[in-house]
């Protein structure tokens, strides 16, 4: 059986390259998002995308393009099964609230209520810029809309995670 695109030299150390570079946050991105038994596999799974459709992965985007296919893989595999609960969510990083982790505990919960609250293309907007660090050009690639429309996008997902938050604490 032979593959869709012929197979060179080229393509196996172009990919052997993207899969030595973004392995690590692919797995993350499935991590924070779901079951962590999932997220290796999820990964493997978009990195078959990606050299089936190698031809169509960005060479200058190639991280933006990942999470972008990663997004559609993680909704096709909730499709499937329950949907993650956002308590369930790993925490990224130490106590945001200095050193009494009462606290810490309060804004997480308080953090994820209003994650909660928000559509699910805010939240995904959201997370890709807090935890996955797109902005820009990147955040556009991987949404699939313009740089004006992802910052637009940003924006506005911020505005609604800042009233649900407010909202959340003014009962």
């Amino acid at each position: 059986m032979t593959d869709e695109f012929p197979t060179g030299e080229g393509d196996i150390a172009w990919f052997t390259e993207v899969v030595r570079a973004h392995s690590t946050a692919l797995v993350k991105y499935f991590a924070r998002r779901g079951p962590r038994q999932d997220a290796e596999d999820l990964a493997a799974d978009v990195f078959a995308v990606a050299w089936r459709r190698r031809a169509d992965v960005p060479r200058d985007a190639v991280l933006p393009w990942l999470y972008r296919t990663a997004g559609f893989l993680l909704a096709n595999a909730r499709r499937k099964r329950v949907d993650v609960v956002v308590a369930s969510v790993p925490d990224a990083g130490g106590s945001r609230v200095g050193d009494h982790p009462e606290l810490s505990v309060l804004f997480d919960d308080e953090l994820r209520g209003a994650l909660a609250s928000v559509g699910e293309r805010d939240r995904r907007i959201l997370l890709l810029h807090a935890w996955e660090g797109l902005d820009g050009e990147e955040l556009a690639a991987a949404l699939g809309v313009s740089r004006s429309g992802a910052e637009s996008a940003l924006s506005r997902a911020r505005k609604r995670l800042r009233d649900a938050w407010g909202n959340r604490l003014s009962f």
